[in-house]
């Protein structure tokens, strides 16, 4: 078969990490994540196929059929756009295969109700007694906002396992910091949900 007929090899399958993508999961973890995250990903996932990316082929099969395809400017934007959906679903699918769906609102033995893990809210002062309120979610649900970090943070690494009244070292690019935990509880975590642009 001569090579203008083969399908070109996706040379970006590695590229999931592209500047919009969230934080890489570390090697051989699962993708911890709430209830209210996992939902999020499978509602984009869903959007993606059965909305934009059967839209976009619409588009460019209506543009194929409109001649020469090297000046065809719809026909290109659209060939661009399915293949940046077409990572996407990829990416998406990933994610949501290697989930782990911890739900923060789950009953909690005694030892580990007023520990710091996944979901956890912890209430934290700094040495200067600054107080600060974060939330550790899974990496595909980190908002800055909300205060929502990353299990894989440096912050939440330093907060693991403790306890209200433990300190703790964060090892920071600005340098160590010790914290001293007053306060952790679980309950439910709100995930802004997905919304389709355009």
């Amino acid at each position: 078969m001569s090579k203008a007929f083969t399908r070109e090899a996706d040379q970006d399958d590695g590229d999931d990490d592209a500047p919009d993508a969230p934080s890489a999961l570390p090697p051989g973890t699962r993708n911890y994540i709430t209830p209210a995250g996992l939902q999020r990903l499978k509602d984009e996932l869903q959007f993606l196929l059965r909305k934009e990316r059967p839209a976009v082929t619409a588009v460019v099969s209506w543009a194929a059929g409109n001649g020469d395809r090297s000046e065809n400017a719809d026909y290109q934007y659209g060939k661009r756009r399915l293949k940046d959906i077409d990572r996407r679903i990829r990416f998406l699918t990933r994610r949501i295969d290697l989930a782990k769906v911890v739900d923060p609102e789950m009953p909690r033995d005694e030892r580990t109700a007023g520990q710091v893990y996944f979901g956890a809210t912890v209430r934290y002062a700094n040495a200067a007694g600054e107080e600060q309120v974060v939330t550790i979610v899974g990496v595909d649900e980190s908002d800055h906002r909300r205060k929502h970090i990353s299990w894989i943070s440096p912050l939440a690494r330093s907060l693991m396992k403790a306890r209200a009244g433990d300190s703790v070292i964060l090892q920071a690019p600005g340098g160590r910091e010790e914290l001293e935990v007053l306060a952790v509880h679980y309950a439910r975590v709100d995930v802004e949900p997905f919304v389709a642009i355009g």
